[in-house]
């Protein structure tokens, strides 16, 4: 008799929260060791979700139609009373012939969810099949026109009514299941650097200076010597912490506002002369792990990080000047990109006034960029900051921040 009852026979709905966890969790441990250092966690989260996602179901009312009629035997006891039946149980049932009315009910969302008791449930349980994305509710009896039409309205109400407790525990599992599948691939990453005694290894050692002089000192510029992977198998990309990188921009920013409250002395100044105060002001505060210089450049415009011939920070220093040259400066940015961590930044000095009008251009432009992936969230009204992935690899991610100032004409 249970099979024939909806929202029952599988039992609690927890239970298939935990099936579907464990089948997640199953299958990220699954994968290679390789693979899962190397993917990117972020696209890797996003596509686990879309498979483990539980869709509510929805009843589609408006497609809702009957099978044909057919003729049934209808047991009919010849005691209505259930005690007198149970007593006089071996006396048989009559039989009489009826209709069997057949209502089918497409839907929309996980089948298998009807089979499954939400946490809300009634003392009455709704009957019916599942097959497929239909429900199937079955009539047998001598029912007049309106008898029948109200008690599968009233079936019908009465799985809605299920359903809407369903909901309430889907809910709150589909909005648990991102954290849960992320923690699961970090824990894995994790554990896999831990054994592979790599986790060390993966920021470049560059630190605050213990003091900044007043005066800038001559930029001497050279290579960053740090401390190569200890591994041969698998080889980590070298990376900035976000934790330097918020503070080269932070520093890029403090000598945005000296350059606008003392514009005679910047206004005549070109893109290699005005990077080249960035240069000094960031060496002046930053130190390799053995004390030299760690900015650089390597065009007429660029400042940059490198470590073994590759760079893991990059800022171009460019006039505004169009739609055009604006995503060329973007394009040449990512000449020079090779690892996956690598952070980015755009200084735009705007001479053309109107700073608001290309405020409101800038994020329309990025999202037409080809290696545009999503927003970012950043403080200040002339800062933006986004996700790119490099070219020809799109699970390989870096982070670009843009921003804008106005430096005054001659």
């Amino acid at each position: 008799m249970q099979e024939n009852y909806l929202f029952y026979k599988k039992g609690q709905l927890t239970n298939y929260f935990n099936y579907i966890k464990a089948e997640a969790e199953k299958e990220i441990n699954e994968f290679s060791e390789e693979y899962i250092l190397n993917v990117n966690e972020e696209n890797l989260t996003k596509a686990l979700i879309e498979k483990y996602f539980l869709m509510v179901p929805a009843l589609k009312l408006d497609k809702i139609y009957q099978l044909e009629p057919e003729e049934v035997d209808i047991e009919v006891p010849f005691f209505q009373d259930p005690i007198i039946r149970k007593a006089f149980k071996q006396i048989k049932s009559r039989y009489t012939k009826g209709t069997k009315i057949t209502i089918v009910i497409p839907f929309d969302g996980n089948p298998e969810l009807f089979d499954f008791q939400p946490s809300t449930y009634l003392a009455k349980l709704p009957q019916g099949k599942g097959l497929g994305n239909e429900l199937y509710l079955e009539y047998k009896s001598e029912y007049d026109k309106n008898t029948l039409k109200n008690e599968i309205n009233s079936d019908i109400q009465l799985i809605q009514k299920y359903i809407n407790y369903l909901k309430e525990d889907i809910d709150k599992f589909n909005s648990s299941l991102e954290n849960y599948i992320r923690n699961l691939i970090n824990a894995r990453k994790s554990r896999l650097l831990q054994a592979r005694n790599l986790a060390m290894s993966l920021e470049i050692p560059i630190k605050k200076r213990t003091y900044a002089p007043l005066t800038f000192p001559i930029s001497i510029r050279k290579k960053i010597d740090l401390p190569k992977p200890t591994t041969e198998k698998f080889e980590p990309e070298p990376t900035l912490s976000m934790e330097i990188y918020e503070e080269i921009i932070r520093m890029l920013q403090n000598m945005i506002i000296a350059m606008e409250r003392s514009p005679k002395t910047f206004s005549k100044l070109k893109e290699e002369e005005l990077r080249d105060f960035f240069l000094v002001v960031l060496n002046a505060n930053f130190e390799g792990e053995a004390i030299g210089e760690v900015f650089n450049y390597k065009g007429k415009t660029d400042i940059l990080i490198r470590h073994e011939n590759s760079n893991v920070f990059i800022a171009e220093c460019k006039f505004w000047r169009g739609k055009e040259a604006f995503l060329k400066t973007i394009d040449q940015l990512f000449k020079y990109v090779t690892w996956r961590d690598t952070k980015l930044a755009i200084l735009i000095f705007n001479r053309e006034g109107n700073l608001k009008t290309i405020l409101e251009k800038i994020p329309k432009l990025v999202e037409t960029h080809s290696l545009y992936k999503r927003n970012l969230e950043i403080e200040g009204e002339t800062k933006f900051r986004y996700i790119f992935h490099i070219p020809n690899d799109p699970n390989r991610e870096v982070i670009l921040t843009i921003m804008v100032f106005d430096i005054p004409k001659s």
